[in-house]
């Protein structure tokens, strides 16, 4: 059985360092990643960046981030342009793994409509809750879209033969999760934020 992983810049967010790591100083610009899993039993998506829309009004997207954040985001680095780049269609997708749901992993869940969305239940519980939604930053505009959902409790194999399996990694966000991807080379954790 051959897994496969490709790694995918979605974009790039740059802001205070002192944002991501309490009491630094000055200015720090990172990717904003994709990842495509194939596997024989069907191909995922370990989150999906940002929304399109930002590339034309970040502000009107995102609202009050943009006082914190700016992002450099053109088209074609949408996660449907950097799937087209590796012939890949949209539709074929069968699922999307969020690590979390704030707006820059989950901005381009709109663009895969038929996939099927893991995320812990927790998360999703959270994302639905007004408080929650605010105090977290989520936006429920770029999760709450209609897709089927799978809700996992902690650990999930997805495909139940240890190659693609949702590792909880709660703190930055009440459910977040990694994703562990057993290839032929070895084991590798894609983590965020």
């Amino acid at each position: 059985m051959t897994v496969k992983l490709y790694a995918m810049t979605c974009g790039w967010i740059a802001g205070d360092l002192g944002i991501f790591l309490n009491g630094e100083k000055g200015q720090v610009k990172i990717p904003v990643p994709s990842y495509l899993i194939e596997h024989p039993k069907g191909r995922v998506l370990f989150d999906t960046g940002m929304h399109p829309a930002i590339q034309k009004d970040f502000r009107s997207r995102v609202g009050k981030r943009a006082d914190v954040f700016t992002v450099e985001f053109r088209p074609g680095e949408e996660i449907k342009g950097r799937l087209a780049t590796l012939g890949i269609e949209p539709g074929s997708i069968s699922f999307i793994i969020n690590s979390h749901l704030h707006w820059d992993h989950t901005g381009g869940n709109e663009l895969i409509p038929n996939a099927t969305v893991v995320i812990q239940k927790r998360e999703w519980e959270a994302g639905k809750v007004p408080e929650l939604i605010e105090a977290n930053s989520f936006d429920p505009k770029d999760y709450n879209l209609g897709h089927r959902l799978l809700q996992v409790d902690g650990e999930h194999d997805l495909f139940g033969d240890g190659t693609v399996v949702a590792i909880p990694s709660y703190g930055h966000t009440p459910g977040h999760q990694s994703l562990k991807v057993q290839l032929a080379s070895g084991s590798i954790v894609l983590t965020a934020d």
